[in-house]
């Protein structure tokens, strides 16, 4: 398996129920969580926003500008699932950002593609209407459908990433979460992210590969990180 297409498509088959991401800000008490098939079709959602409703096409790069959150693998997911590429380039074809970033990237919306991201429970609108030419997500999510297929669909020699530290195609990404040490073979791998410093695609990566799952937790003390290692059973820790 090369392409997230084909690792998605493999957990669906095995274990759709299973949970795949769980996530916790400890400041606002939000608590989701996603199966693998409430992922994925998260995940397609997002894909024919991108693509069919947008104009993304395979090999243009995406920007996800968002504080630690269940929305991120999502976005990442629906790059992967069209060809897109995940970049941290200042000038990305296309960009999603938070309530914090917007100042930053509306400005930018009549020359790329801005969605914004309300990150209130549900994933519903911003309360206030957004600026103009930006896509609020919370608006515009609902309407695509459950399923998503890309016209061009990635192959496993189409680049993931393009980060600081280089190219990662996908069959690359693929290869190094079946051998990467963060999580267990069907372990649940607890993540616990500064608000400054969300967690890097292996996090969420190498439990999809192995079978297992992703619980990311912001804004809480050692104490709520111990209660939260209990109460999702999780086997695995990053940082340790």
């Amino acid at each position: 398996m090369t392409t997230f297409a084909a690792v998605l498509t493999d957990r669906l088959r095995r274990d759709p129920g299973r949970p795949l991401v769980t996530f916790y800000d400890d400041h606002t008490g939000e608590r989701v969580e996603l199966s693998v098939t409430t992922y994925a079709n998260w995940v397609a959602k997002a894909g024919s926003l991108l693509v069919d409703e947008l104009g993304l096409e395979r090999g243009d790069s995406l920007r996800v500008d968002l504080p630690p959150h269940w929305l991120t693998p999502v976005f990442w997911g629906a790059a992967w699932s069209a060809g897109l590429v995940i970049s941290d380039d200042d000038a990305p074809d296309a960009i999603v950002c938070g309530p914090d970033q917007l100042d930053r990237w509306a400005p930018e919306a009549a020359d790329r593609i801005v969605l914004a991201c309300s990150l209130r429970p549900l994933g519903v609108r911003f309360s206030d209407p957004v600026p103009p030419d930006v896509h609020d997500v919370g608006i515009e999510i609902w309407s695509q459908p459950d399923a998503f297929t890309p016209w061009d669909p990635p192959e496993g020699s189409d680049v993931a990433a393009r980060l600081a530290g280089g190219d990662l195609t996908q069959q690359e990404m693929w290869e190094a979460a079946t051998i990467g040490t963060l999580v267990s073979d069907g372990g649940r791998l607890l993540v616990a992210a500064s608000p400054a410093s969300p967690p890097g695609l292996a996090t969420f990566s190498e439990p999809l590969k192995k079978g297992g799952s992703l619980v990311l937790v912001t804004r809480a003390d050692q104490q709520r990180l111990e209660a939260i290692t209990i109460a999702e059973h999780t086997t695995d820790r990053f940082p340790a």
